[in-house]
């Protein structure tokens, strides 16, 4: 553990010791606890084996997401892979939102569109089991994640589609439309650093100025949402401004942008005229 933690903290990894925790723990199939209580124990040299090649691909710059297959999100561990985004804490607002401005009590029909690992949507079905959530997902592998995380969580009601955003939904069909799309800039440096560099492109970039998928999910959502349907959408944190005046510019109403944890515009709502 030492040597691992030494080794990430020569590569600049600012959490190399709790990485090289975790690292081990998958390398030998022990939980954290049991290193701390027998620290003596030798590692066999199968474990020693798998742990360099776990610590070569962290080095590599790998995310310990892909690397241990799972992430934490809302209260739920979800299984993850390359093939779709790995969901991040902010997102979570999306969550919480929806929550805090629908009835709890209402049969209502939501999308989760761009669902990647089904984060957002197995959030939903967990907190609202009355609710019939629909987890839509363009790409192959990753609508193959969500349902390996439908199946871990024994959400049967989870209704996974294969669509481009509202593709195929009728209109005034929906009570919620809720979206983590792309909208990186195109070209932006950031895509060729950290994490980014391992995750789907197509899950990231979204044109020129971010919002190609925005401008598309917008235009839909007008027709698809029933009255008063509620839209939430992540955006890029200096985005707000321009997602706002789209929205706006479509005749959608109670517009109200929230900021995460860190204080960023990080997410905008609007609610689709009564009439």
């Amino acid at each position: 553990m030492q040597e691992g933690a030494a080794r990430l903290t020569r590569a600049a990894q600012p959490a190399a010791r709790l990485e090289a925790e975790l690292l081990l723990c998958a390398a030998t199939g022990l939980p954290r606890t049991t290193l701390f209580a027998y620290p003596e124990q030798p590692v066999p040299a199968a474990a020693e084996s798998a742990l360099d090649a776990l610590l070569a691909r962290r080095l590599a710059g790998e995310p310990m997401a892909y690397i241990l297959g799972r992430r934490g999100f809302y209260d739920l561990e979800l299984y993850t892979a390359p093939g779709a985004l790995i969901p991040r804490p902010e997102t979570e607002l999306l969550v919480d939102w929806a929550l805090d401005l629908l009835p709890a009590d209402s049969p209502l029909r939501c999308a989760d569109l761009g669902t990647g690992t089904g984060a957002i949507a197995l959030a939903l079905a967990q907190a609202r089991p009355n609710w019939m959530v629909y987890a839509v997902e363009r790409d192959a592998a990753a609508l193959a994640v969500a349902a390996e995380n439908r199946r871990r969580h024994a959400a049967a009601e989870l209704l996974l589609l294969r669509g481009d955003w509202l593709d195929g939904f009728a209109d005034r069909s929906l009570d919620l439309v809720v979206a983590n799309p792309p909208y990186v800039r195109a070209g932006d440096p950031h895509l060729l650093r950290g994490d980014l560099r391992f995750e789907p492109p197509q899950a990231l970039a979204a044109g020129p100025d971010g919002l190609a998928a925005i401008r598309r999910i917008l235009l839909q959502a007008a027709a698809v949402l029933r009255p008063e349907g509620l839209l939430l959408l992540e955006h890029g944190w200096d985005q707000a401004a321009e997602v706002r005046a789209l929205l706006h510019l479509g005749g959608w109403c109670a517009i109200v942008t929230r900021r995460d944890a860190a204080g960023l515009e990080r997410a905008t709502s609007a609610r689709r005229p009564a009439q």
